[in-house]
């Protein structure tokens, strides 16, 4: 199911996916994708597909008590 494919950037930075991809992926005309740039490169994804992943890496993160966190030690070191 993986593969490793040649695109060019054409026109206006455009490039095409293949269609080989796009049948596999379900990747119709108007599906809007996520680009996801790395330090390799860039990672394109279905929306959906984005959201799972995000969701995966923020599992068992309490993103408030974090926030929180951060404030109350720059709140400590702004009084220093």
């Amino acid at each position: 199911m993986s593969g490793t494919f040649t695109v060019t950037v054409g026109n206006k930075g455009r490039i095409v996916v293949p269609a080989e991809v796009r049948e596999r992926r379900s990747w119709r005309e108007g599906t809007p994708l996520v680009g996801i740039e790395t330090a390799a490169g860039l990672v394109l994804v279905g929306r959906d597909d984005a959201r799972r992943l995000l969701r995966d890496q923020l599992a068992g993160h309490d993103l408030v008590a974090d926030l929180i966190a951060t404030r109350r030690a720059e709140a400590v070191h702004d009084a220093a």
